[in-house]
């Protein structure tokens, strides 16, 4: 399987990306896609997806980074225009956090899709989008419906809202992707709103160097090797084989990634 959503460029990882790859994919975590924060970090994610075999890299601004402009959007079309660099993101809303503001968060957000159509118009492939919504369903969706973007070009990426927030992403026709929170005890909300996700429409991640899953929920920095915590338990709470689970997580990463 691999792991579609983790920060190779993060400190926790400097100088150490070989060995974490190495363990990953002794446990089978056999790829990885390292995730943009900065339109500066979307470079370097881009080096190190292309000086690794089965790393790829994506494009954005992170909500949480919408404050530490200028924001040089043309880094971001030189990485999105590699073939090593899968999708843009990650990109959204945070309203758990008080900073960055929301006006600064939504300014930056309407900035960076009013760029992502500007290369679209003139790229032969749309590329899809990993999307950081945290307690801000309600705000996002109608934004992205609003500027005309189809979702099932999107993945929100770790989720931790209840049912009703599956819901509304479900009906919007956007992907699933599930960290080690899902594996908590407190995390029944989340456990319940994974079962009432599509069997197509669900991956797995692990948000490295964060959230640890169980029984590794103490170790520290998370590695994409504990992606395979988080598939066990999703096919636990799904009453599925874990051998039926890894293929279906491996055929929707394939069909939305384009890498398998």
């Amino acid at each position: 399987m691999i792991d579609t959503h983790c920060h190779l460029t993060f400190p926790d990882f400097n100088a150490r990306v070989p060995e974490v790859l190495a363990r990953a994919a002794s446990a089978g975590v056999t790829g990885c896609i390292t995730i943009s924060t900065t339109t500066v970090d979307c470079l370097e994610a881009l080096r190190i997806a292309e000086s690794h075999d089965r790393v790829w890299s994506t494009a954005g601004v992170h909500p949480l980074y919408s404050d530490k402009g200028p924001h040089q959007w043309a880094s971001l079309a030189t990485c999105i225009a590699d073939e090593r660099c899968v999708a843009w993101g990650e990109l959204g809303l945070d309203n758990h956090y008080d900073r960055p503001p929301r006006d600064v968060q939504h300014a930056v957000l309407a900035e960076q899709l009013a760029f992502i159509r500007s290369v679209d118009a003139r790229s032969p492939r749309r590329k899809p989008i990993v999307l950081h919504c945290r307690e801000a369903f309600a705000d996002l969706i109608p934004i992205l419906k609003r500027e005309g973007f189809e979702g099932s070009r999107f993945v929100f990426h770790c989720f931790t809202g209840g049912p009703a927030d599956m819901r509304a992403l479900l009906d919007f026709g956007a992907m699933v992707s599930f960290t080690g929170v899902l594996t908590y005890r407190n995390a029944a909300e989340v456990q319940e709103a994974a079962r009432l996700a599509p069997p197509d429409r669900v991956m797995i991640e692990t948000d490295a160097p964060f959230l640890s899953p169980e029984p590794v929920r103490s170790v520290r920095p998370c590695e994409p090797a504990f992606a395979a915590h988080t598939l066990a338990k999703l096919a636990a709470i799904r009453g599925e084989p874990v051998e039926k689970m890894l293929e279906r997580v491996v055929e929707n990463t394939a069909r939305f990634f384009g890498v398998r």
